[in-house]
């Protein structure tokens, strides 16, 4: 089974390469974050031509997850059984306006005898602002849910756009990146307290080299450089980890046009390794060892 993670920063932009990309990796579950779609226009036949059933919890105009799957989908259950969230269409997102449990970041199904949980975590975009101190909050959240419904001896996959770095070796620059959101003490706490209740960081458990980022500011350079962020996880228990044979950040998935998503698809297989794609990361560091 391939297990994938995207946040593809609107589906409505960027469906045309999604498109392409479940062609190419072909995952079986895919978790999806910032649709930016209402639940009413997020484009069930499309996923459904391609063979995938989809549950999506969505807002509108911001965040929204959604996961897709060939191996059948049940027990959806949306931000975190706590009742429904605003419709942000035509809405700002003011300071005073913020409330992370009013908003389309979480979702959870059972595809495949596995729970899969996607998240949107907030930005935090300040330490000590009242986003950063509502991100500390939600991710709160996250652990309390998590240790409410779930066990560590049960298959579960948590995954998405998690906005933090687990460690230093997950952002291009450890000492520049300090004191900003994604690398504070808090939020990594807050990570490792879900991997203190029993999850494992995927990825690492076949990619222990630093360097492999799954997201990048538009700003210029930055990509070319590799100037990221691993913020993009997936979180497995051990009867998940157990099965991990492969796992991959899809760097070319961050190219082309028109612009495409700042994060990059990561794919963990499980059992045995799914189709094969060529991740782009050996030509890249080549190109970027040269130019230093």
């Amino acid at each position: 089974m391939r297990v994938a993670t995207w946040n593809v920063n609107s589906l409505k932009a960027r469906l045309e390469a999604v498109e392409k990309w479940l062609e190419r990796a072909a995952p079986d579950v895919f978790l999806m974050q910032e649709t930016k779609l209402a639940d009413d226009d997020f484009p069930h036949l499309i996923l459904q031509a391609a063979g995938y059933e989809v549950a999506h919890h969505g807002e509108g105009r911001w965040n929204g997850v959604a996961i897709a799957s060939r191996v059948g989908i049940s027990e959806v259950i949306t931000n975190f059984g706590d009742g429904p969230v605003r419709d942000s269409r035509g809405r700002s997102q003011a300071e005073e306006d913020f409330d992370p449990f009013d908003e389309a970041r979480m979702l959870s199904a059972t595809c495949a005898e596995i729970r899969f949980v996607s998240l949107y975590a907030p930005n935090g975009r300040q330490v000590g602002s009242p986003f950063f101190e509502g991100k500390l909050r939600w991710l709160a959240r996250v652990h309390e849910w998590v240790s409410e419904e779930l066990t560590p001896d049960e298959p579960v996959v948590l995954g998405g756009d998690l906005n933090v770095t687990p460690a230093d070796e997950d952002v291009w620059d450890p000492e520049k990146a300090h004191g900003g959101t994604h690398v504070s003490a808090e939020e990594r706490h807050a990570l490792a307290r879900l991997r203190e209740w029993g999850l494992v960081d995927a990825f690492r458990l076949r990619r222990p080299e630093a360097g492999r980022f799954s997201w990048w500011d538009y700003r210029a350079g930055m990509f070319q450089r590799n100037q990221g962020m691993r913020i993009d996880l997936l979180y497995v228990t051990q009867p998940v980890a157990d099965r991990v044979v492969w796992s991959e950040i899809d760097r070319e998935a961050r190219k082309g046009k028109p612009t495409p998503s700042d994060h990059a698809p990561l794919v963990v297989d499980l059992d045995e390794p799914g189709k094969s794609f060529d991740a782009g990361w050996e030509g890249a560091m080549a190109r970027i060892a040269t130019r230093k």
